[in-house]
């Protein structure tokens, strides 16, 4: 596995998603056409393993969580950027999605879930935020910002 094999089938999926709104829909669609199970899903889940190993992934570590962007947005991505994080029963820094974020919940530890989600994917529309929380083991989770953006919030609660 390479970086840029990771990158190409990140923008083998971003192409499907590009100009769809981020919504429940995408959620729904999200999860039958590409769920755990899936190529894709299985696909994405062992190259982000392959990335935590090889260091190219998840390479910050800070309060309890190792996390790293892995690829700006671009527009080969079209226009998504890609983070993974690596979270074990934790709830992570509360921030807001200006644009929406869409999530795959990659269960490693446990019956890990995020924000009480289990395996699969998470749309989360624009304007929304939550402390992102991993309950019930460790999860590798994959973000995709619409161009990169997130703003993190200070003393925020969820």
């Amino acid at each position: 596995m390479t970086k840029q094999a990771f990158h190409d089938r990140i923008a083998a999926l971003t192409a499907q998603l590009a100009g769809r709104p981020l919504d429940a829909e995408l959620d729904r669609w999200l999860n039958a056409s590409h769920g755990p199970g899936s190529a894709v899903y299985e696909g994405i889940k062992a190259d982000c393993l392959a990335g935590v190993a090889e260091g190219w992934a998840c390479e910050r570590e800070g309060g309890g969580i190792r996390y790293g962007r892995v690829f700006k947005a671009d527009d080969a991505l079209h226009r998504f950027s890609v983070d993974v994080v690596d979270m074990q029963d934790i709830a992570g820094p509360h921030h807001v999605h200006p644009q929406g974020e869409i999530d795959l919940i990659m269960p490693l530890e446990g019956d890990a879930q995020f924000d009480s989600r289990p395996a699969g994917w998470c749309v989360y529309g624009p304007g929304t935020a939550h402390r992102p929380t991993v309950s019930r083991g460790r999860a590798l989770v994959l973000y995709l910002l619409p161009e990169g953006k997130i703003e993190f919030t200070k003393g925020a609660s969820q």
